[in-house]
């Protein structure tokens, strides 16, 4: 402790902050359940009805199309705000050290609840997942995917009460590796938040070609309407971002392409319209 208190000194009040922000959130373990909160104003949306529009987004860590700019987090804001989703989960979402926190910001700026957890750190901050949503969670959960040592992972999932019972969103950004990938899918599904009830899965699947992981996914979920290409946000060839369901129909989907999406990140977020059980038995059998 001595040895770093020399060092703040030296460096100055401004970068003896940043220093010991850094060393207090290292020591927390990765993954791990960050943040979860009201927005600040008070809202009444009412009861969660039985069908919402749905949301997955990979906002690039705020840096834009190359990953290279200097975050920027009022681009990915303004096309959060042109979704008007009910729920949202994001994907790279970095919450600095120091200053405000940006997700925080967008949350209470359009009166939703937000959950965070944290994936693994980045020079600038803590890298991870949220889901954003106009009713508060029943509670939220972490599930580590993180197979294989190169990447960490994980899976968020938050439980929503609606008019026929509890539904499941489970927020998660999977491996590059097929066979990582496979075995983070095959996990979830095995799940328990999978088993007992109506289920959404939402988030940056990774998926640019035919796999494993895809196949288990595709043979297990629902998924009723054809993919929407996604990434670049440019010129969008592969569908990376998914929704995928349980017990839940998914009415329509596809990507959101507004001017201000092709440039906020390297993705399109992917927006969907869902309809949820009336009732969904004890049993969890339909």
């Amino acid at each position: 402790m001595r040895s770093m208190a020399l060092k703040v000194r030296r460096r100055g009040k401004k970068a003896g902050r940043k220093a010991l922000a850094f060393t207090s959130r290292s020591s927390a373990p990765t993954p791990h359940l960050g943040l979860v909160r009201a927005p600040r104003t008070h809202t009444n949306p009412g009861p969660m009805g039985r069908r919402i529009a749905v949301a997955t987004y990979n906002v690039h860590r705020w840096t834009g199309l190359n990953g290279r700019s200097r975050p920027d987090p009022s681009r990915a804001g303004v096309v959060i705000s042109e979704l008007r989703a009910d729920v949202i989960a994001l994907q790279e979402v970095l919450r600095p050290f120091t200053g405000e926190d940006p997700l925080e910001a967008i949350a209470d700026a359009l009166g939703m609840h937000v959950a965070f957890a944290s994936t693994r750190l980045h020079r600038r901050g803590e890298l991870g997942n949220a889901i954003l949503s106009r009713w508060p969670m029943a509670g939220v959960s972490v599930v580590d995917l993180s197979f294989s040592r190169m990447e960490r992972r994980l899976a968020m999932a938050a439980q929503f009460q609606f008019e026929g019972g509890v539904v499941d969103v489970v927020a998660t950004h999977l491996a590059l590796g097929d066979r990582t990938r496979h075995r983070q899918v095959r996990s979830l599904l095995d799940h328990a938040h999978f088993q007992d009830g109506p289920t959404l899965l939402l988030g940056d699947m990774n998926a640019w070609r035919q796999c494993k992981a895809t196949r288990a996914l595709e043979d297990e979920m629902h998924h009723n309407l054809a993919w929407p290409p996604s990434f670049p946000s440019t010129r969008p060839v592969l569908a990376l971002d998914r929704i995928y369901s349980r017990g839940v129909e998914v009415l329509e989907i596809g990507s959101h392409k507004s001017a201000a999406a092709r440039t906020a990140s390297d993705h399109l977020p992917v927006v969907a319209t869902i309809e949820l059980p009336k009732e969904w038995p004890v049993d969890g059998r339909r």
